[in-house]
């Protein structure tokens, strides 16, 4: 018995690694094939994009060329001046919101608050757009602005942040270590700041790549509120590649690429906190 249980898990393993492997092939093969066709003339990529290296062989035009054409420097800079701004606000003003609600359990506005939160996270975008753009186009004129975006993209993501910090707090914290810093004369605000914050490190590394490859790769809410090229995000520039009757295939893959890079970077330098990150703040108390 032991012997066919033993067996029977060896397949059972074998076949989740089989299983697996085919979903990881599944999901990279986007990513793979922006990889290979990047490196090909328009010709090559339309005549054979499986292929390795093309019959016009090893090429490194498309990037100085779509570079050009896009304005990359600039738009790269509106991209990572809003998603760095616009995460860095969310995760300062979600943890300090979460901290308070948590702390103060008797306080029944800051629950009510929370509950809101929560709820206003089932509410697609789609359903807010038009009127987003009447009211803060129409009655206030503050769109073609990148302050508006970045506050506009702090405010959508901040439920699903406080949630997190929330759950965060509550379970991981004790609040032994706020009352010895209490006696030892801390204050509230240099309690958060010194010790509270430190120790939800994985929670905002999470945060931070969730909100961070949502900013970085939206481009609803950027197509809606800037409206001046000067302004645009590199998903927005994008588009230019795009004809009416056809495409530069070669173009559009040096732009992808270029634009996958910053946030793929990014991950990898913070992927060790993410699953401890929303396995602490997952939990709802």
């Amino acid at each position: 018995m032991k012997g066919q249980t033993s067996t029977r898990t060896k397949v059972l393993h074998a076949l989740m690694i089989v299983v697996l492997t085919i979903l990881l092939l599944l999901f990279i093969a986007p990513f793979i094939l922006v990889v290979i066709n990047v490196f090909k003339t328009k010709a090559d990529i339309n005549t054979a994009p499986l292929a390795l290296i093309g019959k016009h062989g090893f090429t490194l035009e498309n990037f100085p060329r779509a570079m050009d054409k896009m304005n990359f420097v600039t738009v790269f800079g509106n991209s990572a001046v809003i998603t760095i701004s616009a995460t860095i606000l969310t995760i300062l003003f979600s943890a300090m919101c979460a901290y308070v609600i948590v702390r103060n359990p008797s306080w029944k506005f800051g629950g009510m608050v929370f509950a809101l939160m929560v709820a206003s996270m089932v509410i697609p975008f789609q359903v807010l757009m038009v009127p987003l753009v009447s009211v803060y186009g129409g009655l206030l004129d503050v769109l073609n602005s990148r302050i508006t975006l970045i506050l506009m993209h702090t405010g959508f993501s901040v439920s699903l942040a406080v949630f997190m910090f929330h759950g965060a707090i509550k379970t991981n914290i004790p609040n032994e270590l706020e009352e010895a810093a209490s006696i030892d004369g801390c204050s509230k605000w240099r309690t958060f700041w010194t010790i509270v914050f430190p120790l939800l490190k994985p929670t905002v590394a999470t945060v931070a790549i969730i909100d961070a490859m949502a900013f970085w790769n939206d481009y609803l809410l950027p197509s809606l509120v800037l409206g001046r090229r000067e302004l645009y995000t590199i998903p927005i520039a994008t588009q230019i590649f795009y004809g009416t009757y056809s495409n530069d295939i070669g173009l559009i893959m040096a732009a992808l690429l270029l634009a996958m890079l910053p946030i793929l970077i990014l991950y990898l330098f913070l992927q060790r906190y993410i699953v401890e990150g929303v396995t602490s703040g997952a939990v709802k108390g």
